[in-house]
């Protein structure tokens, strides 16, 4: 969603218990959902562990399913987006979109903008849950540095990329939230 600046900082949180849940998961969990890889060039260097997802088909009638994900880390991860969402935005929306994505040491993600309509619609939340300093988010040319602790809704509308230069992999929690009557004023 275009917003008012590059990233909003939306609130501290204490990433802990989605920490303790996201690291106590395998290698085969991190891989075995792979459209986001497959389907955009620009993801093909992570891994996802995704709860629920919508590929955008049919707008605005689109379709989300719960995929893998969901049965291990629902328990954690409903209770913080619901929180978030109570905090910052209407209620009475819909979560199209929630993942853990991984960026390996090394990895980059090239600059890209999300284009679907879906992602014009709904808010872009972006929980840091581990990171290292040779990190480096980059949002319309600016770098921004995104801490664990903090919550951020990302101007996805902005060319956008990241680089991970250090040598730990960095997981980011990421939720999209489709407010009610989005899709009309879309």
């Amino acid at each position: 969603m275009k917003i008012d600046q590059p990233l909003k900082v939306l609130d501290d949180i204490d990433v802990a218990p989605l920490r303790d849940a996201l690291l106590a998961q395998d290698e085969a969990a991190w891989n075995e959902q792979e459209y986001r890889q497959q389907e955009y060039e620009v993801h093909k260097r992570t891994t996802s562990i995704v709860l629920v997802f919508t590929d955008g088909r049919n707008w605005p009638e689109i379709a989300v399913r719960k995929e893998p994900g969901w049965d291990r880390l629902a328990h954690v991860a409903v209770p913080t987006m619901q929180d978030i969402i109570a905090r910052h935005y209407r209620p009475g929306g819909t979560i199209i979109r929630a993942m853990a994505a991984r960026l390996a040491a090394g990895g980059r993600i090239d600059p890209h903008r999300d284009s679907h309509p879906s992602f014009h619609a709904s808010h872009r939340i972006h929980i840091p849950i581990t990171t290292n300093p040779r990190v480096r988010f980059m949002i319309d040319g600016r770098p921004h540095r995104l801490e664990v602790g903090k919550v951020y809704e990302l101007n996805n509308q902005l060319l956008h990329s990241v680089m991970n230069k250090g040598d730990e992999d960095r997981i980011t929690f990421i939720f999209d939230y489709l407010p009610p009557d989005a899709v009309r004023a879309a």
